[in-house]
C-alpha cells in the first residue's frame, strides 16, 4: 500500500508565491464548460500570468512576451466582448520545434484553447472543438522577431502580433549568477539580485506595451 506524502507543516492551499507580477488578467468564454455547468453561461474563465508560469514551469521574459501576445491578440479581435475558444485559430510562423515558438505556442494554446489535431474534439457534433485550430509554418513574417497570428473563425477577421524582444533590457550584470545558481555556488545574495533583476526584466514585459506591434492582416 501507498502511504499519502506527509508535510511538516499544515497542508499548502495555494503556491507561495517569491514574486508578485503586476499585469492584466485574461478573461476567456468556453462554450463547454458552459454547456457542463463548469461555468454559468456568458461567464469567463479568469487566466492570470501566474497561471501560464505554472504551465511552463518558469518565468522569463519568452513566458511573459507569450501571455502578452495572446493578450494582445484577443483584446483587438474582441474589443467589445469576451474572446470564445473554440472560435480562436492561431498561427506560428515556425515548427513547433523551434525553441521560441515551441514554448511560446504551449503558453499560447493553454490561454485560447487552440490545438493541433490532437487537442479535445467538442461534443456531440464537434461543438466547442479546438482541434486542428493551432497550425505551425502558417506564414512568413517579415521579420525575425516572434509573430502569431490569430483568426476568428466566425468572421474571418485576423491579427498578427509581433513581440520585440531584442528591445527588452538585459537585465545588468547580476543576471551573469546564474550560472553560479545552477551549479550551487552562488551565495544569498548573489541569489538574490539575479531574482530581482530577472523578475525586473519580466515585468518589463508585463506592463510595456511598446514590446508589442499590433495590425491586422
Amino acid at each position: 500500500m501507498t502511504s499519502n506524502p506527509t508535510t511538516t507543516d499544515e497542508t499548502r492551499t495555494g503556491t507561495n508565491w517569491q514574486v508578485d507580477y503586476e499585469v492584466d488578467q485574461i478573461e476567456i468564454r468556453d462554450p463547454v464548460a458552459e454547456a457542463l455547468g463548469v461555468l454559468e453561461p456568458g461567464d469567463p474563465f479568469v487566466i492570470t500570468y501566474t497561471d501560464a508560469v505554472k504551465e511552463a514551469g518558469h518565468s522569463c521574459p519568452t513566458a511573459s512576451g507569450a501571455y502578452r501576445i495572446a493578450q494582445f491578440g484577443l483584446d483587438t479581435l474582441y474589443p467589445d466582448s469576451y474572446p470564445v475558444r473554440s472560435e480562436i485559430e492561431v498561427q506560428a510562423p515556425r515548427s513547433r520545434d523551434d525553441a521560441t515558438y515551441g514554448v511560446m505556442s504551449r503558453i499560447i494554446s493553454y490561454v485560447t484553447g487552440a490545438t493541433e489535431d490532437d487537442g479535445f474534439r467538442g461534443l456531440a457534433g464537434g461543438y466547442g472543438g479546438r482541434s486542428d485550430l493551432l497550425h505551425f509554418d502558417a506564414f512568413d513574417p517579415d521579420t525575425a522577431e516572434p509573430t502569431f497570428r490569430f483568426r476568428r473563425t466566425d468572421t474571418d477577421e485576423t491579427v498578427q502580433v509581433t513581440y520585440h524582444v531584442s528591445e527588452v533590457p538585459d537585465g545588468g550584470p547580476a543576471i551573469g549568477n546564474l550560472q553560479q545558481i545552477l551549479d550551487g555556488t552562488a551565495s544569498d545574495q548573489q541569489r538574490e539580485a539575479f531574482a530581482d533583476a530577472w523578475h525586473r526584466r519580466v515585468q518589463v514585459v508585463l506592463s510595456d506595451d511598446t514590446l508589442f506591434t499590433v495590425e491586422s492582416v
